[in-house]
């Protein structure tokens, strides 16, 4: 794990298109009620299995919802040797809690909080 980005600067990023994948590790319903535009949902639980889904990824974004979990997240994937040692992984800091900006969420998804 490279460091914590704050919730402004993954805004930032998201607005601007940059070349980023932006990992929820929170359960599919939890993500399926809100999560950050541009998100890819995989759960914590199944991370050591899909990790392999961020091969060649040149910059990761871990989110959860407090930013403690993520850290973890953010750690395993930068242990995995199949992510290139250049690539930059980072935890969104203070988690889905801190975020002050718009979330996405599935057309059936029920109207609850994300996390």
């Amino acid at each position: 794990m490279d460091a914590e980005i704050s919730t402004d600067d993954v805004h930032e990023l998201v607005e601007s298109d940059a070349d980023v994948r932006i990992v929820d590790i929170r359960p599919e319903p939890q993500f399926d009620s809100g999560h950050i535009p541009g998100s890819e949902n995989i759960p914590f639980h199944t991370l050591p299995s899909r990790i392999g889904e961020l091969d060649g990824a040149e910059h990761v974004v871990t989110v959860c919802p407090l930013g403690k979990s993520s850290v973890q997240a953010a750690r395993l994937i930068g242990s995995y040797e199949g992510v290139p040692e250049d690539t930059r992984v980072e935890s969104m800091a203070g988690g889905l809690s801190e975020w002050e900006y718009e979330l996405e969420s599935s057309a059936d998804a029920e109207r609850d909080a994300p996390f």
